[in-house]
């Protein structure tokens, strides 16, 4: 049954995005639906990973799931530079640490996904993620029809 559901989900991913592969391995390494990572890198970056945004407060984003520049003295001491977050799998798998860490403190929940995008209360950001999930998985399904 897993492996049918690992197929499905490939086959599910593929329709979608050339970043597959990372979801699903960043996913499966922090025990994170690779559809979430989706979600969060299409609300971030529209899945661009050379997106640069700058913010009110002078911090920065990068990357495909916009890694914030806050996470920079951690990056720098598991060895990246910040230019390494560029890098698709980089980025997605420093993402999907720091989805981990939302959903250990507020549990698989709307705060988790609030929390991934630095304010957890008063936030829409839950909106739209689990909002482009829902137009891929009906895109997906109007193609299997």
């Amino acid at each position: 049954m897993k492996k049918l559901f690992l197929f499905l989900l490939v086959v599910n991913l593929g329709i979608c995005s050339e970043f597959n592969h990372l979801f699903i391995k960043h996913g499966k390494l922090n025990n994170i639906s690779p559809l979430l990572l989706y979600g969060i890198a299409k609300t971030e970056s529209s899945l661009n990973p050379n997106q640069v945004a700058r913010n009110d407060n002078g911090s920065y984003d990068i990357g495909i799931m916009q890694i914030n520049s806050i996470h920079l003295p951690e990056l720098k001491s598991m060895g990246y530079k910040e230019k390494d977050l560029f890098n698709p799998d980089i980025n997605i798998g420093f993402g999907a640490i720091v989805l981990k860490r939302c959903i250990n403190k507020w549990g698989l929940n709307y705060k988790a996904l609030n929390c991934y995008n630095g304010k957890v209360n008063n936030n829409t950001y839950n909106i739209k993620v689990v909002s482009n999930i829902a137009n891929y998985n009906k895109n997906f399904n109007q193609i299997i029809k």
